[in-house]
């Protein structure tokens, strides 16, 4: 960000099988002059075996002192009480990965040109490592 008001989103959701490795690097910078810059990083990382491995660095770099920024990031599997009430209401395990696959990306294209489309592409991508 180089001038003052600036507004940025970045929202980050990767799902991993099999011996896959995914790495994100991510650095957000505000200048000097960027005052009441507001920038969030959310860096989000699903399991979906245990020989997968995910790795994720989000960073700031903040020049500003009138700043509003925030950066986080999680990696997680599956959660095992979700999937077993979803099968103990009778869905089969694939769908119940499934189900939880669209929560974990849900709302990651909110607002973009599309969403629809891109949403139904990311679900897709993601049905195939379930």
């Amino acid at each position: 960000h180089a001038e003052p008001g600036a507004t940025s989103r970045q929202m980050v959701r990767s799902g991993l099988g099999g011996t896959g490795t995914g790495t994100y690097l991510g650095k957000g910078a505000v200048a000097r002059g960027a005052q009441a810059t507001d920038s969030e990083q959310d860096v989000k990382a699903m399991l979906l075996d245990r020989s997968a491995t995910a790795n994720a660095k989000p960073e700031l770099e903040i020049f500003a002192d009138d700043v509003k920024c925030a950066h986080g990031c999680a990696i997680g599997e599956l959660d095992a009480q979700a999937l077993f009430y979803l099968q103990s209401r009778g869905m089969p395990p694939a769908e119940a990965k499934k189900i939880l696959l669209q929560a974990f990306v849900a709302g990651v294209f909110d607002g973009a040109e599309d969403a629809a489309r891109l949403q139904e592409l990311a679900l897709a991508k993601l049905g195939e490592l379930v």
